[in-house]
């Protein structure tokens, strides 16, 4: 299999910081956004961004801004699609997706995912951590999709579907697990106070 493309999804609404681009408040020398890129892009062999409205507030940023093709705010999964229709035109068979707020996600989360999914008939994959309650927790926003589903992942968004595990269990997604160590690999940022402490992380 090809190595992946990369998409960051920074479409949501940041209601609780407030509105406005999480990914572009500032988190050490740069941005939150700045931090995810630095992590993902070693891992793809090419990047882009998810993101509604005006692109030119992300002109600083090298990678291209694909906006949802669904209407209305749909969630994560709009963000999948329009990663999905772009690496299709680039002749790509998966992406991996990541969120614009979690500066910590694990370096080995390309190679973890793709393992998760190898054997299956689509290669579909969520990033997970053990979780003591629930066994594991899954991070919907970071995963493995495969381009073969995309119009499948489109006509279950246009029939109102929005919960990425509906769909990612519909379809037997992998699950890539990864350790909890002194931080939580997938902390990531909705309010000042985790803004905060992401600061107290990277010192």
């Amino acid at each position: 299999m090809k190595q992946p493309l990369g998409v960051i999804l920074a479409g949501g609404l940041a209601t609780r910081m407030g509105g406005g681009d999480k990914g572009l408040l500032a988190l050490g020398r740069g941005t939150l956004l700045d931090h995810v890129i630095d992590r993902l892009e070693p891992q793809v062999a090419g990047l882009a961004l998810n993101a509604n409205g005006d692109p030119s507030r992300f002109d600083r940023f090298r990678p291209p801004v694909l906006p949802d093709s669904i209407e209305g705010y749909a969630g994560p999964l709009a963000g999948v699609l329009a990663g999905l229709d772009w690496a299709a035109e680039q002749g790509a068979e998966t992406i991996v997706t990541a969120a614009a707020d979690t500066p910590f996600f694990p370096p080995d989360l390309v190679p973890q995912l793709l393992l998760a999914a190898e054997g299956m008939e689509h290669p579909l994959a969520l990033a997970a951590t053990p979780d003591p309650e629930r066994g594991v927790a899954r991070h919907p926003t970071f995963g493995l999709w495969p381009v073969a589903l995309r119009d499948d992942l489109r006509a279950a968004l246009q029939g109102g579907l929005r919960k990425v595990v509906i769909w990612t269990e519909a379809h037997g997604a992998g699950q890539a697990i990864f350790p909890v160590g002194a931080i939580d690999p997938f902390f990531n940022v909705n309010t000042p106070e985790d803004l905060a402490r992401a600061q107290e992380m990277l010192a």
